[in-house]
């Protein structure tokens, strides 16, 4: 096969919302260039053996062509991408949707390539992240005092939980599910469909529906890939990631209802707070929200709400 070759990689199992979106952008392409495109989807690089956010890395120097990674890791280099990990604001998926989509996703894809050789194409829906832990149901702040919590590499995300009385530790998803399973990680938060697809819930039989933050998942080019591809290429590559981004979207909805049936039926223990409960939550977490209200200005939060 000639032509150009476009690897895309990620770090779940075929069964993940990501992995299915990433075949219809496969699909999408071989539809539109036939042979004009070699598109290889290498689905999870921890099978391999590698860390998640080597994929990062992989595609900033030109080895993979595209990934899909979390949006919280690229904050150090564009801190108004942590207008996406405040608690409590993206509170459902149309305003994340139209946040991501509008003038706010317009200006991280700025910010990204001035300061990285990333391009960053779209958001696809990482799930509305919820708690889950082995030790007792978390019914407020008072519940989660002491327990050992796994964070993302991201300052915003650290000290929310460190408000809610967690203690703290950033741990790659390769690390998180072994952790998980050796019972040294007490609590993690995540989709509902990564609790059940990782298997979190054999250990973990606690899960509390917060829906603190929303997750955003950047879909990442390399850049000097994307500006050689002829614009045929680049219109074929955007119009394919048009119809994945819908297709993971819906495939996510669907998910969170689906890993829930799920967990019931394996005897979680779900709790679903009551408003004066969640309420509790989010008054614990107001300092973070309002320290970026701060720093960002009216304007630039409006684009949330």
């Amino acid at each position: 096969m000639t032509g150009i070759a476009i690897g895309f990689g990620g770090y779940q199992g075929p069964e993940s919302v990501h992995s299915r979106a990433a075949e219809v952008l496969r699909d999408g392409l071989r539809r539109r260039l036939g042979d004009a495109v070699s598109f290889e989807i290498v689905g999870n690089v921890i099978d391999a053996g590698r860390k998640a956010s080597d994929l990062l890395g992989m595609v900033e120097r030109g080895e993979l062509a595209m990934c899909y990674f979390s949006s919280s890791y690229l904050a150090d280099r564009v801190p108004e991408l942590g207008l996406l990990d405040l608690p409590f604001v993206l509170e459902d998926r149309s305003k994340a949707y139209a946040a991501l989509d509008g003038p706010l996703g317009a200006l991280l894809a700025e910010r990204l390539a001035e300061v990285s050789s990333y391009r960053l194409l779209g958001f696809w829906d990482n799930g509305i992240r919820h708690l889950s832990n082995r030790v007792r149901p978390l019914r407020g702040p008072s519940d989660c005092t002491g327990l050992l919590i796994r964070t993302l590499f991201s300052d915003l995300h650290e000290e929310t939980f460190r408000l809610l009385g967690f203690e703290t530790v950033r741990l790659d998803v390769k690390d998180l599910i072994e952790g998980v399973r050796a019972g040294t990680i007490d609590a993690q938060d995540n989709a509902l469909t990564n609790i059940w697809n990782f298997r979190l819930y054999e250990q973990h039989r606690h899960v509390t529906l917060t829906g603190h933050f929303f997750g955003a998942a950047a879909v990442l080019c390399h850049g000097p890939s994307h500006d050689g591809w002829p614009g045929d290429i680049r219109a074929a590559v955007y119009e394919s990631l048009a119809e994945a981004t819908a297709a993971q979207r819906e495939l996510a909805a669907a998910e969170d209802m689906t890993a829930l049936a799920g967990l019931r039926d394996a005897g979680v223990e779900i709790v679903d707070p009551s408003p004066g409960e969640r309420q509790a939550f989010v008054d614990a977490v107001r300092p973070v929200v309002e320290a970026q209200r701060e720093r960002f200005g009216e304007e630039l939060f409006a684009c949330l709400t």
